[in-house]
Order: structure tokens, then C-alpha cells, then sequence
């Protein structure tokens, strides 16, 4: 009776089919909102950054969510036996390269904030986006109309708790983003100087090609004399 009550507060296999729906149409926005500032990567860096940590917290409650469902299945739990296993393909294959791409992404991202690097670190986190990217672009592909149906039916057994995890993940995600946010400044910093160096190099090349010398400071091309003042 008290595991029956347990399994229909928290609502047992569909409950966690809902959390995981949930939480990956939060997801699908928060991700979106990120790869929207990577073709701008420079004037919106810093809300790349900000999004990118924010998004830890709901990550973390997706890879909680399936794994339970992971360790409840292969448990022989008969709720989750029954609701079946992945299609092979994305169980074999598909889910453990998002798995680990998700992993390495958002833990080189993480690195990157907290170490600044422009080496093997800043190779690998460009590396895994694309790796992941094109797992999650199927993930999503095969699981969005269910992700729909589970998002849209009707109010099931342990909602109020579901709701809470989410919002607590969104929450804890804001305050790691919140209190990481001032290490960004070191590439802010060098994203700024980066510029500044660019410009001032871009511009010395345009003197040279002119004729300007930097050690004359009137600026007049070499060969050119001062009007005489008698």
C-alpha cells in the first residue's frame, strides 16, 4: 500500500514522462535562445554565456529524469517495463553520443568560464557542439510529437511536485548563472581588447598603404615638404 501511495504521489512511469516532456520543451526554448547569439557570438557574448550556465539547471533535471527512467526500466519496475524500452536505434546509438557530447559541452563551457582558454579547451567545446548538435537535432526529431502529447494531457497524479522540479531547475539555473556571470568579464575583456587591437592594426594598415608614417606626426605622406613661411 505505502509503495502504491509512493508510486501515485509522484506519479509513477507517466509522472516521469511528463517531468522529462516538460523539462525538454523548456529546454527546446532556453536552446534556442542559446544558438541564437552564436552567429553574433562577439556583441552577444556575454548573454551567450549567461544563457549557457542558466541552462545547467535544466540539464541536469533532464539527465535525471531519463536516467531514473534508465535505472527503473532495466530494475524491472513493471510501470516502466511496460511503457517499453527506446527504439533501438536511438537506445544504442543515438542516446549515448547526446549523453556525452552534453556532458563535455556544457563541462568545457563551464571550464571556459571559470579558466578562460583559447586552446585545446575552447577546440574541444566547439567540437562536442557539433557532435551534440546533430544527436539532439535527432533526439528531438523522433521524440517531439510525443513531447507534445505528454506536455498537453491532462493533469496527472504528482503535479505539484513535477512543477516544482522544474521550476527549481529553471531557479538553480539563475543562480549559477547569476554568480558566474562576473568570471565572464575576463573574455568580455579580451573580446573588447581583442577589437580595440584589431582596429588599431586595420587602421595602421590603411596609413602604410597611403603613405603615412606613424613616426611623422603631422601625418603627411613621406616625400612632402611644409609650405615654406617666407
Amino acid at each position: 500500500m505505502a509503495a502504491r501511495s509512493g508510486r501515485s504521489r509522484l506519479g509513477g512511469a507517466p509522472g516521469n514522462a511528463r517531468l522529462t516532456s516538460l523539462t525538454g520543451a523548456v529546454l527546446i526554448v532556453l536552446l534556442a535562445l542559446e544558438g541564437a547569439t552564436i552567429p553574433f557570438i562577439g556583441p552577444l557574448l556575454s548573454v551567450h554565456i549567461f544563457v549557457g550556465m542558466l541552462l545547467i539547471g535544466p540539464v541536469a533535471l533532464k539527465l535525471a529524469s531519463t536516467g531514473y527512467r534508465f535505472g527503473r526500466f532495466y530494475g524491472r519496475a513493471p510501470d516502466y517495463v511496460l511503457r517499453g524500452p527506446p527504439a533501438p536505434l536511438m537506445r544504442i546509438l543515438v542516446a549515448p553520443v547526446l549523453v556525452l557530447s552534453t556532458l563535455t559541452l556544457f563541462g568545457s563551457g563551464v571550464l571556459l568560464v571559470a579558466t578562460p582558454h583559447r586552446g585545446a579547451v575552447l577546440g574541444l567545446h566547439k567540437a562536442s557542439f557539433v557532435v551534440w548538435f546533430a544527436a539532439c537535432g535527432i533526439h528531438v526529431l523522433v521524440y517531439a510529437a510525443r513531447m507534445l502529447r505528454h506536455v498537453v494531457v491532462g493533469r496527472l497524479d504528482g503535479e505539484p511536485w513535477r512543477t516544482a522540479l522544474v521550476v527549481a531547475a529553471i531557479g538553480t539555473g539563475v543562480v549559477v548563472a547569476l554568480a558566474t556571470y562576473p568570471l565572464a568579464g575576463t573574455w568580455l575583456h579580451a573580446l573588447g581588447s581583442s577589437r580595440h587591437v584589431e582596429k588599431t592594426s586595420t587602421a595602421r594598415r590603411g596609413g602604410v598603404e597611403r603613405g603615412w608614417n606613424p613616426a611623422r606626426p603631422s601625418g603627411r605622406p613621406a616625400g612632402s615638404t611644409a609650405p615654406s613661411l617666407s
